[in-house]
This record gives structure tokens, sequence and C-alpha cells, in this order.
């Protein structure tokens, strides 16, 4: 499946434009997928790290091991490590520098879960999230990786936060990292990661501090895939507006 998936994502990437796409399958088909995409525009990356190199971490998957297998990118602090695995803001953030220390480009997950949007607590959590890596990464560590927003409310909910709901959150982070950088904070990519699909797609990536998606359930149908990837290849072009 995940191989046909490619096949399927490869070809249509072709012809896409200025647009990058990012794969991260489970770790134990990286080495596949990997080389299923090599000299194409995708790139492949993993869902999770373990934040040590080597060591007796039985089942765990270390930063060059992912740099071994073909991967770029990885992703820390995703919502589902965060709530059923119980990891902190500081297990996130060594995670995070463990990925640069091996040349990997990390995605870090922020986001708020419904009750804390319910309490109007949306900015102190995300800052919360992200100062942590701050503090251990600095300023510059976080430029050389990628941060995604996912409201844990909208992740498989059939929830999505309105464009204008993203967008604050977006902006706040931005403003956030302005305050140690302007330059990093105009540069830093950040994705929107709360069930972005076909249909909402343009509309958010429109916004002016959504700069792409981390696609969940949508990637694994690569019609639908491709069809969020045209509406950030059009964004990018000025053609969807």
């Amino acid at each position: 499946m995940a191989l046909g998936l490619c096949r399927d994502v490869v070809a249509g990437a072709s012809s896409l434009g200025a647009v990058e796409i990012l794969l991260c399958p489970p770790a134990i088909l990286l080495h596949r997928v990997s080389a299923a995409v090599e000299g194409s525009a995708v790139a492949t990356g993993a869902q999770d790290i373990d934040e040590h190199d080597a060591g007796a971490y039985t089942g765990q998957t270390a930063a060059p091991m992912v740099a071994d297998a073909g991967g770029s990118h990885v992703i820390v602090g995703h919502s589902e490590r965060r709530t059923l695995f119980g990891e902190t803001d500081a297990r996130v953030a060594a995670k995070f520098a463990a990925a640069l220390d091996h040349g990997l480009a990390p995605i870090l997950c922020v986001g708020e879960t419904r009750e804390e949007r319910e309490a109007g607590e949306t900015e102190a959590v995300v800052a919360r999230q992200l100062d942590a890596v701050i503090e251990r990464c600095g300023i510059a560590g976080i430029a050389r990786g990628i941060i995604a927003y996912e409201p844990v409310w909208a992740i498989g909910t059939g929830l999505t936060a309105t464009p204008d709901q993203a967008q604050q959150v977006h902006a706040f982070l931005r403003a956030r990292l302005a305050d140690h950088d302007n330059d990093s904070a105009a540069g830093c990519r950040i994705l929107y990661g709360g069930s972005m699909k076909p249909g909402n797609a343009a509309e958010l990536m429109r916004q002016p501090d959504i700069d792409g998606g981390l696609i969940g359930g949508a990637s694994l149908v690569a019609e639908d895939f491709l069809a969020i990837c045209q509406a950030a290849a059009d964004n990018a072009s000025g053609a969807a507006g």
C-alpha cells in the first residue's frame, strides 16, 4: 500500500512546480519509501525519534537510523505522542535537538486541546511548547526546523479550525519568534495540521502566516493528497488569489 501510494504521489508531484512534498511513513517502511521516491521531488522523514543517539532503548528509533534510512526530516511532539505517551515539553525539545545534531530537519508540533481552547489558554499552551524548544536549541535552532500548529480538537474529529482561527495562532507563533529574531520569524515555515483536506486547503493556505500543511488522513489517498499539494503550489505561484 505504501509503495503504491509513493508511486502515485511521485507521478503527480512531477507537474506541481513550486511545492515541497514530504512523506513520513512508519519507521519500518522509511527505507523502502525513501528508495521508492529517490530521484524525485518528494522527500521522506520519520514520524518520531528517540532523543538518545544510542544505548539500551529497545524499540526506539534514533536520529542516525532515520538518516541512514534516507530520511531528511522528522516529526517531534505530535499531539498523539504528547497525549498518549506522556511526552513532556522538555522531552520534545530534546528530540528536536537530537534531530538537529544529526542533520535532520525537525517538524515541531504544537497545539491545544479542546478544553484548553475553551478556557482561553491556546496562546499560553503553544507559547509554552515553543519556548521549551527555543530554550534548548535557541532561535537559530528553531530556524533550522519547521513548526506545525495542530489543534488537538481538530485532529480526526471532523472539526477544523476556521481560516481565521488558524491564522490567529500562526500569527501569534510568528510574533513569538520575532521577539527573538525578525529574520528567523519571517523565514520559519509554519504548517497547519488540523484536518486539512482538498476542500479547505486553498482557503487555509491563502492566510498570510500559513505556509503549508501537516496532513493526516487525507495523505493516505493520493488523489486527495495531491489536491492539497496543488493548492499549495497554486498559492505559492499566486494562482490561488
